[in-house]
């Protein structure tokens, strides 16, 4: 697969929504039960692995907040937003990714906006449209990211708040085939991509599987903050399912906020 012909868009577009139909972890829709413990105030969103979000990182009183899911497709996070009060637009390059949101908003009869499009590109929204963005792990399935966080500064009203998850690089240094053994061996320099392999090895490992890209910290944190954020809170947790949680942290989430413009 040549790199310089090849549209991570529309790839990971056709890969996600083909994880949809393997019953992917991060697309299996949320139970009945969950929606109505969220309606009754008892809910938590994950943003990285399965660590519930602190619940201090999110305003107290969802009721009315308009909360953007970027990147954030699979039926999870933005419906218990959405039971919590919330006024929900989850946005995401899968059409079966949105179904998913859109299947449990049916089910339960829920008020939540889906859209599809590139996490780069939020031209669909006015500025200052929402109060809170949430944004999971999905930026490993970018090739470039400044946009993701100028966009998103862009969207977020003053004062509002950008929770996000991201990858820790320094997991993409190992051999993916040894990992899925328990072994952790050095092999790969930074940055990486999944398609930089060579086409059977990609083949061998990743399948039709979506697209992955490391992203350096300067990147990932520096990048919120180069775009206008300021940081508030960051947290690691290790990975869920594989040998890198014996070592490291592999997950990173953060919250930050856009500052106040001055009158």
């Amino acid at each position: 697969m040549a790199a310089s012909e090849f549209d991570p868009v529309t790839y990971n577009r056709a890969a996600w929504d083909r994880l949809v139909e393997r019953e992917d972890e991060w697309s299996r829709p949320v139970s009945p039960d969950v929606i109505a413990r969220a309606r009754e105030g008892d809910w938590s969103i994950v943003v990285v692995g399965h660590e519930p979000v602190p619940r201090a990182w999110l305003p107290s009183d969802l009721t009315g907040v308009r909360v953007l899911g970027l990147a954030a497709g699979g039926g999870q996070q933005g419906p218990v937003l959405a039971a919590a009060g919330a006024a929900v637009t989850v946005f995401d390059n899968s059409p079966r990714q949105l179904g998913q949101d859109e299947a449990v908003a049916g089910r339960e009869g829920l008020q939540l906006r889906t859209v599809l499009g590139d996490m780069r590109d939020l031209s669909a929204f006015e500025d200052a449209s929402f109060d809170v963005i949430i944004h999971p792990v999905s930026n490993v399935f970018c090739p470039d990211i400044a946009s993701v966080w100028s966009e998103s500064f862009r969207v977020l009203r003053d004062g509002g708040i950008l929770l996000s998850g991201f990858m820790n690089p320094d997991v993409f240094i190992f051999d993916e085939a040894a990992l899925d053994q328990g072994d952790l061996i050095v092999r790969h320099q930074l940055p990486f991509s999944s398609l930089d392999l060579p086409e059977p090895e990609r083949q061998r490992i990743y399948g039709d599987d979506p697209i992955m890209y490391s992203h350096s910290l300067t990147e990932q944190i520096g990048g919120q903050l180069a775009a206008g954020f300021t940081l508030t809170h960051l947290s690691e947790a290790p990975h869920h399912a594989d040998a890198t949680a014996r070592y490291l942290s592999a997950y990173i989430a953060t919250r930050a906020v856009r500052p106040h413009r001055a009158p």
